[in-house]
């Protein structure tokens, strides 16, 4: 199964925090996990995150899909996180459509 990063709810009514879990997709919200990588805080001011940089760095170079709001999390406080992935992937593209190029300039 696939793995993802996402929320799971912890703490009182009306008196919420989160952890931030890396689980698999096929496991209920606040049931069973791999491993706690932080944690959410919404109810401070300003709202608290606190991240185990190197293992969501290694659970997402792993091929883990962080959830949207995890997604927007990470990014807002570890740095060049998704931009290195990014890169890579349109240097494939690029690489792709160079060689497309060549083959075509070839045949013709």
């Amino acid at each position: 199964m696939a793995v993802t990063l996402r929320l799971s709810r912890h703490g009182k009514k009306k008196n919420p925090f989160y952890r931030i879990v890396a689980t698999e997709t096929g496991f209920r919200r606040d049931g069973k996990y791999i491993e706690i990588v932080g944690s959410y805080n919404p109810m401070q001011d300003p709202p608290l995150v606190v991240l185990k940089e190197e293992r969501v760095k290694s659970w997402i170079e792993n091929g883990a899909k962080p959830s949207a709001l995890v997604r927007t999390l990470i990014k807002n406080n570890i740095s060049n996180i998704f931009e290195d992935k990014e890169e890579a992937r349109l240097a494939k593209i690029k690489e792709a459509r160079r060689a497309r190029k060549e083959r075509a300039k070839e045949r013709a």
